[in-house]
């Protein structure tokens, strides 16, 4: 127990030493930033796939706090195909949600930074946003019109002091300009019947209060969905709702999709909501994607150790046992990640291999790629995500 209280304490010089370095580092930051916007080309690249929306390409974010530096994504890779779902899934505190806060540029800065990698969003004609070094008055056109996200929870998401017809309304008269208020109203209540809300007129005249869950979360996707965009982030869509509510919800994101044309990245802890929808599923841990591939891959042929143990911890319907499956151990201290394997502790297939340092990226399929050992010699090895020294960034 005195060990473990060691462990955990800061002297007050170490806290002045840390409150100093991120204090440096983020003043640092901020500026790049800033500089950023006086160049176009400074924030502009190109997609290695022009049939991808999103391409995250090694992307590090931090969180700089009283403690130490928090590596919450930490050399993320994946792709979002258009047209297309891609699942990600992984337990609470795995980098989920901070990868698509730091694709909208929604974290909470200064302590929370995007350090290292790209995050590149298709413009269409070849080129893309580097959203990792957009300035804020490119991302306000961008937000919403061209990437827009359908948040946790609909009760906080919504202004409860503003009628829902003036909450849509502000997102269409933001993106365009030209729109009369006749035509705003006219667009908004469009919206409200295309989630499924059928009483409209009463709807537009309402507060967030006044509306059950089901009718908030609609909300909420009509105001993400108000312009059209190329891809949809939805964050945990389903949390707090009862299960036929989840369903109608999940088939109209399905079904705005297609008609939309547009992308979604949907991020959730329900690995039947994935299985249901995902055309590609991207499993994280500890910050790090451990393993990717297509639906199929995935759910019928898992290789990695931890997205196995997720699937064992799924009830299956028919079948009884005394409890559930559960993964022994926890997630390592985010402040002081370990140099190999974070899941070798918790591992139930270590080999002679996982002694070593963090495992590569391997390719076992066209499609499927894992990170861990036991793969290293059937498959090809593409490479280890790249994570970031911040005493570098000064």
């Amino acid at each position: 127990m005195a060990e473990k209280k060691r462990s955990s304490y800061i002297s007050a010089k170490e806290s002045r030493r840390i409150t100093k370095f991120n204090r440096k580092v983020t003043k640092k930051l901020e500026k790049e930033r800033a500089d950023s916007g006086k160049d176009p080309k400074l924030y502009t690249t190109v997609m290695k796939d022009p049939d991808n929306i999103v391409e995250f390409d090694n992307v590090c974010t931090y969180f700089f706090t009283d403690v130490g530096t928090v590596k919450a994504v930490d050399g993320v890779n994946f792709n979002i195909p258009r047209h297309s779902t891609v699942g990600v899934v992984g337990e609470s505190g795995c980098g989920k949600s901070v990868t698509s806060l730091s694709l909208m540029q929604l974290l909470a800065r200064p302590s929370g930074q995007t350090v290292g990698g790209e995050i590149r969003l298709n413009k269409g004609d070849g080129t893309a946003y580097n959203i990792v070094n957009t300035p804020n008055s490119v991302m306000e056109t961008l937000r919403g019109n061209k990437i827009s996200m359908i948040f946790q929870e609909p009760m906080t998401a919504l202004n409860p002091v503003f009628r829902i017809g003036e909450q849509v309304n502000e997102v269409i008269e933001l993106h365009n300009p030209d729109m009369s208020e006749e035509e705003v109203k006219k667009r908004t209540l469009e919206m409200l019947e295309l989630v499924g809300i059928a009483n409209k007129e009463g709807v537009y005249s309402m507060y967030p209060h006044e509306l059950s869950g089901g009718m908030r979360q609609r909300i909420c996707i009509a105001i993400a969905l108000a312009c059209s965009p190329l891809l949809i982030i939805a964050d945990e869509p389903t949390t707090a709702l009862d299960v036929t509510i989840q369903a109608q919800i999940l088939d109209l994101l399905q079904n705005l999709k297609d008609k939309l044309n547009s992308s979604i990245m949907l991020i959730t802890h329900d690995l039947g909501v994935v299985a249901g929808m995902a055309d590609y599923v991207v499993v994280m841990y500890a910050g790090r994607v451990v393993e990717k591939g297509t639906a199929d891959d995935i759910f019928h042929h898992p290789a990695h150790p931890y997205t196995i143990g997720l699937m064992k911890s799924k009830p299956v319907v028919g079948q009884k046992v005394e409890e559930l499956y559960n993964i022994p151990g926890s997630v390592p201290n985010p402040v002081a990640m370990p140099d190999y394997c974070y899941f070798r502790d918790r591992c139930e297939m270590t080999c002679d291999k996982c002694k070593g340092e963090y495992p590569p990226e391997i390719r076992i399929s066209d499609t499927h790629v894992v990170s861990c050992y036991r793969y290293f010699d059937k498959g090809t090895v593409l490479g280890t995500p790249k994570t970031v020294n911040v005493e570098e960034l000064i």
